[in-house]
């Protein structure tokens, strides 16, 4: 008898930490996040209001693109002076690869992108998985 409570004893927490660990993978996996960050540096004769169209333009691709988790975006005020003109960051969060990938190729996408062009002088992306 005693040999079958030790057995069932270990039997029990061994599930149990299989399924804590099952559990905690899929927490982790579900939490994770791509960051997908845009950093602008516009041409010198670019007018504010071409500026601000971008802008717009890039701020309703979240309403237009449901794949898209969140975004934010601002401009640079670093007293660091190191942003090499780069003035404008736009942040986009997906929950997967795929995500990104088809947001990449996504029409209002590529829409946005042409009214980018004619005002872009230099752009820097990085993508990474957000790590806390």
């Amino acid at each position: 008898m005693k040999k079958i409570i030790i057995y069932l004893f270990i039997s029990f927490t061994s599930l149990l930490m299989l399924t804590k660990s099952t559990n905690a993978q899929n927490t982790t996996t579900s939490k994770q996040l791509l960051r997908h960050v845009v950093l602008f540096k516009f041409k010198d004769d670019s007018k504010p209001a071409d500026i601000k169209n971008v802008e717009n333009a890039f701020r309703s691709l979240s309403d237009k693109i449901s794949l898209i988790k969140d975004f934010e975006w601002g401009t640079n005020n670093s007293p660091e002076k190191l942003n090499q003109g780069l003035t404008h960051c736009f942040f986009v969060t997906f929950n997967k690869e795929k995500h990104r990938d088809d947001y990449l190729v996504h029409s209002a996408h590529k829409a946005f992108v042409e009214i980018l062009k004619p005002h872009l002088d230099k752009v820097t992306v990085i993508d990474y998985w957000a790590e806390k």
